[in-house]
């Protein structure tokens, strides 16, 4: 019984409560059907039958002032990250069955006679490139299914797109339970699609099926979601992984040689900051990966298979910072390296910087700071930027004021409990936080950054004048 007899005394007048707080933790027990509390330590009764305990408590507290509980009720989430080959082949049955983890429930799901159902959001251009395949997949396969092609950018991430699939889903009838909704494309789409499905009846499961090389290597490996609100990145969103995402390289041959780019600052980001073997990598192999736009090709044996390298260490180094920190309790995350200015510079540039690149910017005037800071030696400063360059990254843009830096860091105390929290390389793939960057550090990173930056502007110009490069590494707007 869940009220205490000291409680009830305490609603009657002329009773007395006890003067000094009482504490009783309870455990949580079900009994065939039925959830009952018993005192911690207490023993179990060993005459009932089909007996579960919970790992959820309940603490009670008697005072004075009356009663109150804590509950502490662990939220348990298991979802795989699993790379794939030929998703789109109908006798790939990835898509079908992959997002289940218990080998009995796959067996009793493919010997059921019930038809399968699908719900798949795709992005509109992705739908262009590969829709024909995706509804051979699925009819070849006999599946019921529903294809909504969106355009999914940065200028139409909003809560009328999530509204819109969610009426979508509500007219397809799936069941929240065993038809999990596909998104199929970039990280814009995955983000919109994880947010609306975490809205349906308060947790569909989904399937993500990342398109892009960023959203490989980045939206499809986390558990966030979200949509862009009143001019501000992500600004709606929460924290619901997805049942699984599918992970095909072959997508990224699609994709213009920008986008290629674009996903590679995310990548780099995870160098600089833990792992040097990957920075060698990006450095030795960069062009490399652009060319070939992250396909395996025998031809090139000496390069060794650095695009699976490349794309692996990237997965596993941010899973190391995910994994432990999924709901980001812990405010210090190396993983935000490159977004303390970034969400406000991307925003205020729309469209003329794509996310990666605009993480990028970030990431070069941090590099900057730190070297400031007496982080980085002068060279390090320097291997990082050619890095960057060679990547064929913006190391600079003309809409990262002075003004919009001193306004995204206001902003990010805000939303990290009054500390910049600011991830910086203290070397080549080791990093640190810091709370104590001086603003009088900031601006002198700042000017040499812009004086350093507009010279590398003008030579690339005057070779532009000279002959047509491979890229600009800085992109003035």
């Amino acid at each position: 019984m869940l009220v205490t007899e000291e409680a009830c005394a305490a609603a009657v007048p002329g009773a007395t409560m006890p003067q000094e707080p009482r504490q009783t933790d309870f455990q949580l027990v079900r009994v065939r059907s039925t959830w009952c509390r018993i005192k911690k330590g207490e023993a179990l009764s060993s005459d009932e039958d089909e007996i579960t305990l919970s790992e959820a408590k309940i603490g009670e507290c008697i005072s004075e002032g009356g009663i109150s509980w804590i509950i502490e009720a662990p939220i348990y989430f298991c979802y795989k990250v699993v790379e794939t080959y030929n998703i789109l082949d109908p006798s790939n049955t990835t898509l079908l069955w992959g997002h289940i983890t218990d080998p009995q429930q796959i067996e009793l799901a493919m010997a059921s006679k019930r038809k399968l159902r699908r719900f798949i959001v795709i992005d509109e251009v992705v739908d262009k490139l590969y829709g024909s395949k995706v509804r051979e997949y699925f009819e070849e396969n006999n599946v019921q299914h529903k294809i909504l092609a969106l355009p999914t950018t940065e200028e139409t991430k909003s809560m009328d797109l999530v509204l819109n699939i969610l009426h979508e889903v509500q007219n397809f009838s799936l069941d929240r339970r065993t038809e999990p909704i596909i998104a199929i494309g970039g990280g814009v789409c995955l983000d919109i699609v994880g947010l609306a499905a975490s809205l349906y009846r308060r947790r569909t499961p989904y399937i993500r099926v990342p398109t892009t090389l960023l959203s490989y290597v980045d939206a499809s490996v986390g558990a966030k979601n979200g949509v862009n609100f009143l001019q501000c990145k992500n600004k709606l969103g929460g924290y619901t992984p997805p049942a699984a995402s599918f992970l095909d390289r072959s997508f990224i041959q699609s994709i213009p040689r920008r986008h290629i780019s674009n996903g590679l600052g995310e990548i780099l980001k995870m160098a600089l900051m833990k792992h040097k073997g990957l920075f060698d990598l990006l450095k030795s192999h960069g062009k490399y990966l652009l060319d070939t736009k992250f396909q395996s090709c025998n031809s090139f044996a000496h390069h060794g298979d650095a695009a699976l390298q490349t794309t692996r260490i990237a997965i596993e180094t941010m899973l190391e910072e995910l994994a432990p920190n999924l709901w980001e309790d812990d405010l210090d995350r190396l993983v935000d390296f490159g977004h303390l200015i970034s969400p406000e510079l991307e925003m205020r540039v729309l469209p003329s910087l794509m996310h990666g690149e605009a993480v990028n910017v970030d990431m070069a005037f941090m590099t900057y700071v730190a070297h400031a800071r007496g982080l980085l030696r002068a060279e390090e400063k320097e291997q990082i930027l050619q890095c960057m360059r060679g990547l064929e990254l913006p190391v600079w843009h003309s809409g990262c004021s002075w003004a919009l830096i001193q306004r995204a860091l206001r902003e990010r105390l805000k939303h990290s409990g009054g500390q910049p929290r600011m991830p910086l390389p203290t070397g080549l793939g080791v990093a640190d936080i810091f709370n104590d960057t001086s603003e009088e550090t900031l601006e002198r990173a700042y000017k040499l950054w812009v004086k350093d930056c507009k010279m590398g502007l003008e030579e690339e110009l005057q070779a532009q004048v000279d002959g047509p490069a491979p890229g600009l590494s800085c992109l003035p707007q």
